[in-house]
């Protein structure tokens, strides 16, 4: 047998990739042009010999993540001219006008790590466009892009946002789409809250996470086992909203892919299993002008500006009408159990985990408000932009005060159904995101609900895993 090496793609050391994932990082940052960063990345593709296809990922309106593979040669040459049927994608376009675009957002290019996604590929987040090539309005990513441009270029002002988002680590692969309620999930670790051994199939699971994450330049912070057993949790640095949403996704993905290659499955369902704490996705945010934190006053209420306070208010006062789209799937209402240090409640508190939003112990810099009720399986790119448009833009029909804020006892709804009802209702919902989006994340998250028994019970049911919107695929859904 010959020794000749028959494949030549490229794959980068861990540390050489996280220092080219900082600096395409920070070329965003510094809000270089996107026709420069088009001109620096197609120069690099055609120099580098080694990769063979790019990636274009982008995701639907319920927040289920999808990758097309692109032949890198082929990109070269059509890369203003790549299409996909629409009409395939669940709350997208319907058969009569399915062919959609997909442009690439170039500041999004990242290296990969090859272990993960196999060598001699890169990633790219695309912007989908109608036929006509006009932003698609469907496209949440799209939407919250230009409303981010749009505080920019108007108001000054730019985000910071970093997430806390828990998952489960079970055993076997596919774990969810092979649930079923009679014999649950089988969980890898009995540990806790800090405490999992260090050679644990968790720890070992979030150690390679963890090193992943470091070379796709997150900025890693820390790392932890989270309170219930078999549950995770890793923290990086706050960055702007549609980068710390295209991270998540990313967060998501290599979480499944390496826990698949320990012949595992890393799970973001709410609450998959009854009786422990369930998994969140804590916002922690703040908003900055001129490069100074414009929430922060020594002299404030909880060392919080007044900009802050309103942003606050509009959130509690439009809690209701936003929450289906911070727990959107009939699983995330299992998890606003009180008993489980549940963010149920319309209030805000510096210490009371129970409420909607805390207030961390801040500085100058670090000063930020954390809206504690969004769940894990979230579209990140619709949460960011309602909890940005809500906070800065909501309507007030009451005055809150301090008193309030703390003390009040109202309570967010406590099954899909009710959270729909108020959704359906908002007319701000209407002005925020459009009738037609507005009608379609409401059919979708009904049709899931519909698939599921309507009183939850104590028991996690097979339908409200298998038809999720993040587990399930078009023939099981096809099949109900």
């Amino acid at each position: 047998m010959s020794d000749v090496q028959l494949r030549n793609f490229l794959e980068i050391p861990y540390d050489e990739l996280e220092e080219k994932n900082l600096e395409a990082k920070q070329k965003v940052e510094r809000r270089t042009s996107e026709a420069e960063l088009k001109d620096f990345y197609l120069g690099y593709l055609k120099k580098e010999k080694r990769l063979k296809a790019v990636t274009v990922c982008f995701t639907d309106i319920e927040g289920r993540f999808h990758m097309l593979d692109y032949d890198k040669k082929f990109l070269l040459d059509s890369y203003d001219n790549l299409t996909f049927d629409g009409s395939s994608i669940r709350g997208f376009s319907v058969v009569r006008e399915s062919d959609l675009r997909l442009a690439i957002d170039w500041g999004s290019f990242r290296w990969l790590p090859s272990d993960v996604f196999g060598p001699g590929k890169v990633i790219v987040f695309g912007l989908i466009k109608d036929k006509d090539g006009k932003a698609y309005h469907s496209d949440m990513r799209g939407v919250l892009k230009t409303y981010l441009d749009h505080l920019h270029n108007a108001q000054g002002l730019s985000t910071n946002i970093s997430v806390e988002c828990e998952g489960f680590l079970f055993e076997g692969i596919n774990a969810e789409q092979r649930f079923n309620s009679r014999d649950g999930f089988k969980l890898v670790s009995s540990g806790g809250y800090f405490n999992s051994l260090p050679k644990d199939p968790l720890k070992l699971f979030i150690d390679s996470f963890a090193e992943a994450q470091r070379a796709l330049a997150f900025e890693n912070e820390k790392d932890h086992p989270e309170v219930a057993p078999s549950q995770f949790e890793l923290n990086y640095k706050y960055c702007d909203a549609l980068l710390a949403a295209d991270q998540l996704q990313l967060y998501k993905l290599v979480a499944r892919q390496v826990a698949a290659n320990m012949g595992l499955t890393a799970c973001f369902l709410p609450k998959p299993i009854a009786g422990i704490n369930g998994s969140g996705m804590h916002c922690n945010l703040s908003l900055a002008k001129n490069g100074k934190n414009i929430f922060w006053d020594a002299k404030g209420e909880e060392n919080l500006s007044k900009p802050a306070w309103d942003f606050v208010d509009r959130l509690l006062n439009n809690a209701n009408d936003i929450c289906l789209i911070m727990n959107s799937s009939v699983n995330a209402y299992r998890r606003l159990d009180p008993h489980f240090e549940a963010p149920n409640q319309i209030k805000s508190s510096p210490v009371d985990r129970t409420s909607m939003i805390r207030i961390p112990i801040g500085n100058e810099k670090s000063a930020r408000i954390e809206v504690r009720t969004v769940a894990p399986d979230s579209n990140p790119y619709l949460t960011f932009l309602s909890i940005l448009r809500t906070g800065l833009d909501g309507p007030m029909t009451e005055t809150i005060t301090s008193e309030a804020r703390r003390t009040r006892t109202r309570f967010l709804p406590g099954n899909i159904y009710d959270a729909a009802r108020f959704f359906k209702g908002s007319t701000f919902i209407s002005e925020m995101l459009g009738e037609e989006n507005k009608e379609k994340f409401l059919e979708r998250k009904l049709a899931s609900a519909d698939r599921c028994p309507r009183v939850l019970g104590t028991m996690v049911k097979t339908s409200e895993v298998i038809y999720h919107h993040e587990v399930t695929n078009q023939h099981l859904w096809a099949k109900f």
